[in-house]
């Protein structure tokens, strides 16, 4: 038999960084622009995406996940792009950033790697490889250009 608030605890616990991430993001952002868990509700609905304001407060609180497509409308309803949702806003090289499935990363590198800079890894004594097969891979051909050096 389950204890009251055991699947609270269970979800918790399945979420990662990421949505940790999300959580304290969507909070910050949705305040920074005035706005109530009623009238980003409003937004997104304006816009053919229901999300209702007790599920915004339940993102927020890491009591519920949201799905890639909830993400979207969120960003375009608060008018950010989708990585400003998922990672914090914080580009220091000094400090790590924790992205599910890739563990600690280097703030500066998880916002190059999001931005479609640069591959996540990159492998030692590699010539350039990686980076390529990254371009090819997460660029359209149009955006296939290099912004480092």
């Amino acid at each position: 038999m389950n204890q009251p608030g055991q699947g609270r605890r269970q979800l918790a616990a399945r979420m990662g960084p990421t949505a940790a991430t999300v959580a304290a993001n969507l909070r910050r952002i949705r305040k920074a622009r005035g706005l109530t868990v009623y009238t980003l509700s409003d937004k997104v609905e304006e816009a053919g995406r229901t999300i209702h304001p007790a599920a915004i407060s339940k993102i927020e609180r890491q009591e519920r996940q949201t799905t890639v497509d909830n993400l979207m409308a969120l960003a375009a309803a608060l008018n950010v792009t989708p990585s400003a949702l998922l990672l914090p806003p914080d580009d220091d090289p000094g400090q790590t950033i924790a992205i599910t499935g890739a563990g600690p990363v280097p703030a500066d590198l998880a916002w190059d790697w999001v931005d479609g800079a640069r591959p996540l890894t990159v492998p030692d004594g590699d010539q350039g490889t990686a980076k390529l097969d990254h371009l090819l891979h997460s660029r359209p051909p149009g955006r296939r250009t290099s912004t480092e050096g």
